[in-house]
């Protein structure tokens, strides 16, 4: 796939953990993505707290970004005004920051498509009223 594929928390924990229940899921689509995949500092942060108790996965993590399999060309700071507007609209979901950066990267980058394990991303909109073309499981 060459289309441009931002990646969410749940993906990148799928496919470093294999005993999540999505593993399987998470290699299959992958294996169809050209790299790199996109992402913000604030999903990094939180595959790192989900994945601390599995074996090796600091390493796994630092290697994707190192072999540049996953980027970040996100800037919070240039995006906080809207991140904020964005956490404030979705606050009865409610939206992470992970969730808000990827939603604000989701209209940046057009044509691009988020990856994800979080059925909160079919309420989302971006540009207010715009379907967020998502990669997601079925099972969800």
């Amino acid at each position: 796939m060459s289309q441009k594929v931002i990646i969410d928390t749940g993906v990148v924990v799928a496919y470093l953990s294999k005993s999540d229940r999505f593993h399987e899921w998470a290699k299959v689509e992958l294996s169809k993505i050209n790299p790199p995949l996109l992402t913000c500092e604030a999903v990094i942060v939180e595959s790192y707290f989900l994945l601390k108790g599995t074996y090796g996965a600091v390493d796994l993590i630092f290697s994707l970004l190192r072999t540049k399999q996953i980027t970040i060309p996100f800037s919070l700071t240039d995006e906080t005004v809207e991140i904020e507007a964005l956490m404030k609209r979705y606050q009865n979901v409610p939206m992470s920051l992970a969730d808000a950066c990827l939603v604000r990267m989701s209209e940046l980058i057009s044509g691009s498509v988020v990856l994800t394990l979080d059925s909160d991303f079919r309420v989302y909109r971006k540009h207010r009223n715009e379907v967020i073309d998502l990669i997601i499981s079925v099972d969800l």
